[in-house]
């Protein structure tokens, strides 16, 4: 049973944050206010729409938003359809949602034509997606400008799924996100699932013909029964086991039990460097007590901040798959 985490629904109130990386805009909180006032309003039904029918849409969203903005920065060009762009790139391949932003963008034009960019729509439908999942609410600043560039060359420069943790800070720090909010936002991996295929060479052959070590020996049957050598390489399976669903701690449970599925994910447990702020969500003895709550809707804004587009480098796109 994993334990109890008391959900909070209070909107934590977050001021604009100056553009980590390399942006050069600006956001602030109620950018619409005037020149579209249901645009927050617009993109949250339609996502709650979608997520009645398929909850699986609430983690796609959000891991979308965090392909979006490490690749050249928030900007929505991982949106953009076509040859050769982000969205072709293998790392993008499994990402689920495309059909949320291009209805909630539709919905939009017709309200207010040609004045929220596809960039904030996935900025808002990441936040509401955590809402939906019991997870906590923060207020989004919005402002964002569409860019015009996207190249699937470019998505290399995502993390993965074998990275060390120094890997991993690295490309955090290029952006300004320490090592606190390198923790925070791959907890939210507390929803959604992955594909076999990426993990399932921990299973059998990661040393020496055997398993990876870091993986607790009970839970192993249970990853080698749902990917099992020469199964369904794209089957889904639950990053956070036992409650995929919801927006809670039971992730960093699960790593301290040996229980990450994905490599990069234990190693959060494992490196002494990244595991002091696992066991500081966990509220362990000993160490300072972190609400993961409030430090996720810090760390989200932060990271919606990088590389927020202005000027001549940028538009507002009529659709969010192409480029005006």
């Amino acid at each position: 049973m994993e334990p109890s985490y008391i959900f909070l629904t209070m909107a934590v109130t977050l001021l604009s944050m100056p553009p980590t990386g390399f942006g050069q805009g600006t956001t602030r909180v109620g950018f619409y206010s005037k020149t579209c006032p249901r645009a927050e309003s617009i993109v949250k039904s339609t996502v709650e729409s979608h997520f009645r029918s398929n909850p699986a849409i609430a983690p796609g969203l959000l891991r979308m938003h965090f392909h979006d903005c490490f690749v050249n920065g928030c900007d929505g060009s991982v949106l953009i359809d076509g040859p050769n762009t982000e969205r072709k790139a293998v790392q993008n391949s499994l990402l689920r949602g495309f059909d949320v932003i291009d209805e909630a963008k539709a919905k939009l034009e017709a309200a207010c034509p040609g004045v929220v960019s596809c960039a904030d729509i996935l900025a808002l439908a990441a936040r509401d997606s955590v809402v939906l999942t019991k997870g906590i609410n923060w207020k989004v600043p919005t402002g964002r400008r569409d860019g015009k560039l996207s190249l699937q060359s470019d998505a290399a420069k995502l993390p993965g799924f074998t990275d060390s943790i120094e890997s991993q800070k690295q490309q955090f720090a290029r952006f300004g996100l320490n090592t606190q909010d390198l923790v925070t936002l791959v907890g939210g991996h507390t929803i959604g699932t992955a594909a076999c295929l990426v993990f399932n060479y921990r299973l059998n052959n990661f040393t020496n013909g055997g398993p990876d070590p870091t993986i607790n020996p009970s839970f192993l049957p249970q990853l080698r029964s749902l990917c099992p050598q020469n199964g369904n390489n794209f089957r889904r399976v639950d990053l956070d086991t036992g409650s995929a669903n919801k927006f809670d701690t039971s992730f960093f449970t699960n790593l301290k039990n040996g229980r990450g599925v994905l490599e990069s994910d234990q190693k959060l447990w494992t490196d002494a460097s990244t595991r002091t702020f696992v066991q500081q969500f966990l509220g362990e003895k000993g160490v300072r007590k972190l609400n993961f709550g409030k430090e996720f809707a810090k760390s989200m804004v932060k990271m919606s901040n990088i590389g927020v587009k202005t000027g001549s480098n940028s538009e507002i796109r009529r659709v969010c798959s192409a480029i005006n």
